[in-house]
């Protein structure tokens, strides 16, 4: 049968091992070498949103205001 001091001493070594666990985990990411970003499984480049214009303005200087209202209302 544990008791309460066992129970509490078994909680403090998992603590201490996870702990453990957590900083070679930070050393390994957070290594000069980059070992895992080397490798790929860590990356520091996301995908960047594309807009795509679906609407092409030829020159808008010399449109008069009708035609500037009209291809707004086209593109909304």
């Amino acid at each position: 049968m544990v008791t309460i001091s066992g129970e509490s001493d078994e909680m403090l070594l998992l603590l201490k091992e996870l702990v453990s666990k957590v900083k070679t985990l930070e050393d390994a990411v957070y290594n000069k070498d980059n070992i895992l970003m080397k490798s790929g499984f860590v990356v520091v480049d996301t995908p960047t949103p594309a807009i795509r214009n679906e609407h092409t303005v030829s020159d808008i200087s010399k449109m008069d205001w009708s035609q500037i209202h009209e291809t707004i209302n086209k593109m909304g």
